[in-house]
């Protein structure tokens, strides 16, 4: 099997996992970059076996290297508007009606910020279970923990979570 046929089908994977633990698009964008190229150099000792639990375990590291350069360096920089780098334009699907869409935007809008504001031990495991729907073993690999602590990591994330909806919910 290839380099090509090992790590490209699992790009999309790579940048979603790469986006959540550095919260910054852009960035996630060269942490793939980076992975990739780590990848291409050691491909000689891939063995088989998953390879997008091995290309992501090589993202995550690359992530966390990327993270601790930019925790050294100086604070987020901020735009002259205001907006922070990940701002995202919101545009509301034509088909629904503004309240729908603005009911979407919020539920979504506090998943994000949900999301964010877990651990990154938690916010990792998480999105490689339900976004990327890797199993418990392939997340074990990649974080590099046993696989009963993936399983609690999961159970505490989704309790924080259930916790953030029914706050959410009992506000409004």
């Amino acid at each position: 099997m290839s380099f090509e046929q090992t790590v490209l089908p699992h790009l999309d994977a790579a940048y979603n996992l790469a986006r959540w633990l550095v919260r910054d698009p852009a960035l996630a964008e060269d942490v793939v970059q980076d992975a990739a190229l780590r990848a291409l150099g050691y491909f000689r000792s891939y063995r088989g076996g998953s390879a997008r639990a091995w290309y992501l375990q090589i993202v995550r590291n690359a992530a966390l290297t990327r993270l601790a350069e930019r925790q050294a360096s100086a604070a987020r920089e901020v735009r002259l508007d205001g907006a922070t780098e990940d701002a995202v334009l919101a545009v509301a699907d034509p088909a629904e009606g503004p309240e729908a869409a603005l009911g979407m935007r919020q539920d979504a809008a506090a998943l994000d910020q949900a999301l964010a504001a877990l651990p990154q031990d938690l916010r990792e495991c998480l999105v490689l279970r339900e976004l990327e729907e890797l199993s418990y073993k392939e997340i074990a690999r990649i974080v590099g923990v046993p696989v009963g602590t993936v399983m609690s990591r999961l159970w505490r994330a989704r309790q924080v979570l259930m916790r953030t909806r029914e706050t959410v919910t009992h506000d409004t």
